[in-house]
Formats: C-alpha cells, structure tokens, sequence
C-alpha cells in the first residue's frame, strides 16, 4: 500500500481523548451494554497505548479487544486512535505476530460485528504510510464481507471524508496489488448488478461553471453562479417524490494533484467556504494541464475509475463550453450511454443555436443560466417540477445580491434569467389526483 496521510474520521468516529458521544452513535434503545464496564475498558485500553508497548502491554490489548461484546467493540474502536492502535501491535522475527492478529481479529474474525462507520474508520486508519500486503488483504476483506445496500453505504462513508483521501484514491492510488484491486471491483460490480441503487452521482466541473474563473466574461471573477448550488442540490434529490440519499456531489477537475493531495484539500475547502457540501474531488494532472484534449482525457480517465467503484449508480454531469467539458461529456455519453443520463454545458462562448441543438440530440444541454439547466434537467427526467421552482427562487435571489461592474451587465444578465425563468414557467405540472 502506498504511503499517504490518513484524513480526518469527519463524521465517522470519534479518536482517542475526545468525548464519549461518537462511540455511542451505533447503540439502539434497546442496546444492553454496560456504559461504565465499557468505559473501564476503554480506559483499561488507552493505559495500555500510552507511550512505548511491549508484548505484554500488546497481548493485554488483544484480550480485551478479544473479550468484549459486540457492543463494546464497536464503542472501544469509536473512541480510541485506530492508526495508533494498528502501529502499536507489532509483527516479531523472533515472537508473537501481535500485529497480524489484530488486523485478522479485527477484519475478518469479527468483522461482522462491526457498525459500518467503525469498519470505515478502520479501512481509513489502514491507509496510513507504507502497509504490508498483509494489511491490503485485509482492507479487501472489509469490502468483501458487505453486500448490497451495506457495500453501497460503506463505499458512501469511505467518500465522506472531505479531503483528498477518498475511494478512489484508496482503490486505485493506496491499493498496490492489482489482484486486490480487481476483487474489489469485481465484487462491487456483481453486487451493482444484485442491488441498483436507483440514483445518480453528481460530476461537476468547477472553474466557469461553479463559479467564474476562467473565460467567461459575463460575471465578476469569483462570483458563484445564481442557482448552481440548488443545481446540484436537485440532481442529488432527484425527480422521484422520495428524494434519494444527499452527498453524491463529485467535482471533475483539471486541477492537477500533487503527491500529498494539498492543492486537492485546498480546492474542497474553497468549494466549502462557497457554500458546498462535503463533497468529492477527482483531480487532473500535471501532465494534463494543457490543452482541451488532454484535459478532457484525464477527467474520461478518472471518471472510468469512479464508474468501477460505483457501477450501482447512474451519473450526470454539469460541465462548461470552454474546457474540453464538451468533448469529455460527448464521450461519457458515447461509451456509457445506459449509465450517463445526461450531461449540461454552462455556455461560455456564446455557442451558436445550430450548434446546440446539434448537441441536443445526444443529450448534452447547453443552457445560458442554472434555470435554464433546470428546464433541461426537467425535460430529461433527472429533476422534479418542484425542484426547478426551487432553482429559479434560488438563482433570483443569488442574481439580486451579485455587484456587477456596471448597470448595463446587470441587465444583460437579468434579461437572461428572465428569459429561462418563462421557460420555467411554462413547464407543465402534475395533474391533482
């Protein structure tokens, strides 16, 4: 396993000295554990991680590990530093194996008993430096012992990180063993086939079409345009009456990353300050910088990837016009045209009618505003009637508060959301029953 820095557990699980309550989310009303038993154990456990252990100190941590319920487990693993207690037991040429007996204790042997945030913290902390082979067989094993909904739960926590230490990197950066890897994408595509999940994941470009950064002229730099946050909202939501799972927002970008996935943590935080949920980022190359064509290479790359870890979803994506997002949408759609259920283009060259009614017809939707995406997204069934109304209040409202450099480009820009509001307008409604 390649070396890395282990991410954050935000929203998983609690980590040694911090309170009690992350270790208690997984109990129901009718859990039986002993909350003061449990806490001498996990006190009895920090004793013995405390500074340097020796095989006494490890066979001691093992017992207890060994010993508690289920519950307890579960409540010891919350609340205790888990890439601490991995680097504590150790491996001997001449001794016990203490470290290979945890990692088989925890990810098979007991695995099962396991509450899905734990076995993500603990397929986190199994990410942490230069692990063994050992290590990677055992973080395979993980995946392995979930099946349908849970695998897709499981997959859903392990991208719920925030930061650049995501699924994607796991499988196929952390990952070394291409016998690993490809277990682990066969066993999620046989459970997709057993389980759709009926939803789709949101790709997204960034620059110029979250917000403006790069060629299009009609806005402030920086500005966040007016509506694509309840876009994205309602792309996740979906058109049903039941709105699917929230989180399954993915940003594309050309934005290169480096070995320790900085530029990658500094663009999620920037995205965050902006209004953006936690969110996933798949990140372009050095290589890759430049050029329309490379660029769209890496993201079809890197969207092939992250289709293979979540084969159960379908996927839209919002790209613009002015960075080989065009030509990386018309190829998404080309090769997987059951999965990519549409694809929306902010215009920011001023494209010719012809030419996007051209587009039109293989389901890629230049639009002019984020209302103007709505409708589309309406008409291709990926959002409801109620959600475009919830887009157009939006981007109204976002419009309104925007300083624009002169009174001319303000109106330039409402006549244009005016425009695509009517559009919205006009869209028809489900009848009474």
């Amino acid at each position: 396993m390649s070396r890395g820095l282990v991410r954050p557990c935000r929203g998983r699980v609690g980590s040694a000295g911090r309170a009690l309550a992350p270790g208690l989310s997984h109990l129901g009303e009718n859990s039986r554990m002993d909350l003061s038993a449990a806490t001498t154990k996990l006190q009895a456990l920090r004793r013995d991680m405390n500074g340097h252990t020796d095989r006494t100190d490890e066979r001691r941590i093992l017992d207890l590990l060994e010993g508690a319920t289920g519950e307890e487990l579960n409540f010891l693993l919350a609340n205790v530093d888990l890439v601490r207690l991995l680097s504590d037991l150790d491996d001997r040429l001449l001794g016990p194996d203490h470290r290979t007996a945890l990692l088989e204790l925890l990810c098979a042997r007991r695995a099962a008993e396991l509450s899905l945030p734990v076995r993500a913290s603990l397929a986190t902390a199994l990410q942490k430096g230069a692990t063994r082979a050992k290590a990677e067989a055992r973080l395979r094993d993980l995946f392995l012992g979930l099946k349908g909904r849970e695998l897709t739960a499981f997959k859903n926590l392990l991208d719920a990180g925030g930061d650049s230490h995501d699924l994607h990197h796991l499988v196929f950066d952390d990952v070394d063993d291409p016998a690993v890897r490809e277990a682990l994408l066969t066993h999620f595509q046989r459970e997709a086939a057993a389980s759709p999940s009926g939803e789709n994941k949101v790709l997204s470009d960034i620059d110029d079409t979250f917000f403006r950064n790069w060629v299009d002229p009609r806005y402030p730099p920086k500005t966040v345009y007016p509506g694509v946050l309840a876009f994205y909202q309602e792309l996740d939501r979906g058109p049903g009456i039941i709105p699917g799972r929230a989180g399954d927002l993915v940003f594309v970008s050309a934005r290169p990353r480096d070995p320790l996935g900085l530029i990658e943590n500094a663009t999620l935080e920037s995205l965050r300050e902006r209004g953006v949920p936690l969110s996933v980022m798949l990140s372009g190359s050095f290589f890759h910088l430049v050029g329309n064509t490379r660029i769209a290479q890496k993201k079809f790359e890197n969207f092939e990837q992250y289709a293979r870890l979540f084969p159960e979803y379908g996927f839209v994506f919002v790209g613009d016009s002015g960075q080989g997002d065009v030509e990386f949408g018309a190829r998404m759609r080309a090769t997987h045209p059951q999965a990519v259920r549409a694809v929306f283009i902010h215009d920011v060259v001023a494209t010719p009618r012809p030419v996007r009614d051209e587009w039109r017809a293989r389901h890629l939707f230049f639009f002019d505003t984020y209302v103007g995406a709505a409708v589309e997204a309406f008409h291709a069934g990926v959002i409801s009637r109620d959600g475009v109304d919830r887009i157009a209040a939006a981007a109204s409202e976002a419009l309104a508060a925007i300083a624009f450099p002169s009174p001319a480009r303000r109106h330039e820009r409402e006549a244009e959301l005016a425009h695509d509001l009517a559009r919205a307008q006009a869209l028809p409604r489900a009848s009474a029953v």
